[in-house]
């Protein structure tokens, strides 16, 4: 390990200022892509239907995006550990803009779901190796410079996305929504082309990539996230195809296991596992993906049904704490220098969690002011818990280690948003149901809201179910406390630049 402290010093010597400058650049372009695709699909989901059609499978632009990016993810990280992060960044940029191009041109729903997850499988190829590359490019005391800037990205992107959408569906056509990645996209690649070049490494052995693990990974990942995803939605969670769906991913990891105990090079290594601070910071960022489920997607019909929100009103209630997160996760550096990472993420999240469990205690119907001061409070705690998570893990290894372990970070909290989705999903349908006499779910109460007309019982039941998420999700901030409090070491073992 020793060995690739030498490679970073010489990375940061190698692109100089300005060099590295425009690799920044590069950097945060092709972020704004994976955040604004996240983002800015959603509000053109009615013209689109309009279009191709397909209303009964369209939630599929959404689900086949996010389960490429996540079962890519490992594979990738573990790519860019053994082949650079230039070539995988690049082909990762290059298919998500053939995949951008491929869901312009879409003829019907079943082609623009498929290039949907076209676009994912190289979303996937961004976003570790972005992340990646920025701990490659600034030592420690400058990292949390560059990490700042991306989560600014992510901000600006949740607010943009959606307005870009609604612009582009009334304006002009859905197929600019695709359109409008590829001048982006051939930009950051022009950059990233251009102006990064990695350090020459010694020529060892030709690298044997575990192709087998690859695909068990991907295979393992997409059956037990579509069982996920589609659980409770498509079908009923005891269903045969959802009991199918999960025996199946069951099986596949142990297929998963058997195979990267004898691989040479495993895609999932086990030392990610092993070592107390990766295992400790892949669970509580696991957590953090569960509990950003319920301001993410329960807290605008809360502001619109309980509340009487305009949509545009009800995104801002959400959107403030894209405005706290990247502000506190910029300072985070002048606490974890005094107390260290693991505390500094304690504090974050401890606060986090007392903030949720606020939420089930305010009146009913309640002012506007009162969830968007939570939010914005919400958003300082988890800046100062994610950061410096990332930053702290990212410095506990090497080069050759950096692409695999961030990208176990991502992987698990990208899994825990869809875990998420669907425990929170079940649990506000369930309450819905008790409240309204065993009828009525949340599709039903979106339809309400489109029609402009929430009786007042539905009302009621809205709280008490958005009431029981917020609890819910104060959950997963305890565990995420208790994770790193059991598990991470006071202290990272640190590398020295």
């Amino acid at each position: 390990m020793g060995s690739t402290r030498p490679a970073t010093r010489e990375a940061v010597r190698h692109t100089g200022s300005a060099r590295r400058g425009a690799v920044v650049a590069a950097l945060m372009l092709a972020m704004a892509l994976a955040a604004l695709d996240s983002t800015i699909v959603s509000t053109a989901v009615p013209q689109i239907v309009g279009d191709l059609g397909g209303f009964s499978v369209f939630s599929w632009l959404f689900s086949g995006y996010l389960l490429a990016v996540t079962v890519t993810l490992p594979v990738y990280g573990k790519l860019s550990d053994t082949m650079g992060r230039k070539p995988v960044l690049v082909a990762g940029a290059v298919l998500f803009l053939v995949g951008s191009l491929l869901c312009a041109v879409a003829w019907n729903m079943g082609a623009l779901i498929a290039f949907r997850v076209v676009q994912g499988l190289g979303g996937g190829a961004l976003q570790g190796t972005v992340q990646t590359l920025a701990a490659d490019l600034y030592p420690l005391k400058e990292r949390p410079k560059i990490q700042s800037k991306l989560s600014t990205v992510w901000a600006v992107s949740a607010v943009a996305g959606p307005a870009l959408g609604g612009v582009f569906a009334a304006y002009a056509d859905w197929r600019w929504i695709f359109l409008v990645n590829l001048p982006i996209g051939a930009l950051a690649l022009w950059l990233i082309v251009r102006h990064l070049h990695e350090p020459h490494r010694e020529r060892g052995p030709r690298p044997r990539i575990d192709w087998a693990g690859a695909l068990a990974v991907f295979a393992c990942g997409g059956v037990l996230l579509t069982a996920l995803v589609q659980g409770g939605v498509a079908w009923p969670w005891l269903s045969a195809p959802s009991l199918a769906l999960f025996a199946a991913g069951l099986a596949l990891i142990a297929v998963v296991v058997a195979i990267e105990r004898r691989a040479a090079e495993p895609i999932i290594p086990g030392w990610v596992w092993r070592r107390r601070t990766i295992a400790a910071v892949n669970l509580a960022l696991g957590a953090l993906g569960l509990l950003m489920v319920a301001p993410s997607v329960f807290l605008p019909t809360y502001a619109q049904a309980v509340l009487g929100l305009a949509p545009v009103a009800a995104g801002f209630v959400l959107s403030v704490w894209t405005l706290s997160w990247p502000v506190s996760a910029a300072l985070s550096q002048h606490v974890y220098r005094r107390i260290g990472f693991r505390d500094t993420a304690l504090l974050g999240i401890g606060l986090a969690a007392l903030i949720l469990l606020a939420f089930p205690f305010l009146p009913y119907p309640g002012s506007p002011w009162q969830p968007t001061l939570l939010m914005l409070l919400l958003g300082g705690a988890l800046g100062l818990f994610q950061l410096p998570l990332i930053v702290g893990v990212q410095s506990t290894v090497g080069w050759s280690e950096r692409g695999t372990t961030t990208a176990s970070v991502l992987f698990c909290r990208q899994t825990g948003q869809t875990v998420g989705a669907s425990v929170f999903g079940a649990i506000a349908n369930g309450v819905l149901a008790s409240r309204l006499g065993g009828v009525g779910d949340l599709d039903a109460v979106t339809r309400a809201l489109d029609r402009g007309s929430v009786p007042e019982a539905t009302r009621r039941a809205i709280a008490s179910a958005v009431h029981s998420v917020y609890l819910g999700a104060s959950c997963a901030a305890a565990l995420a406390f208790v994770a790193l409090l059991l598990l991470a070491p006071r202290r990272f073992p640190v590398l020295n630049d």
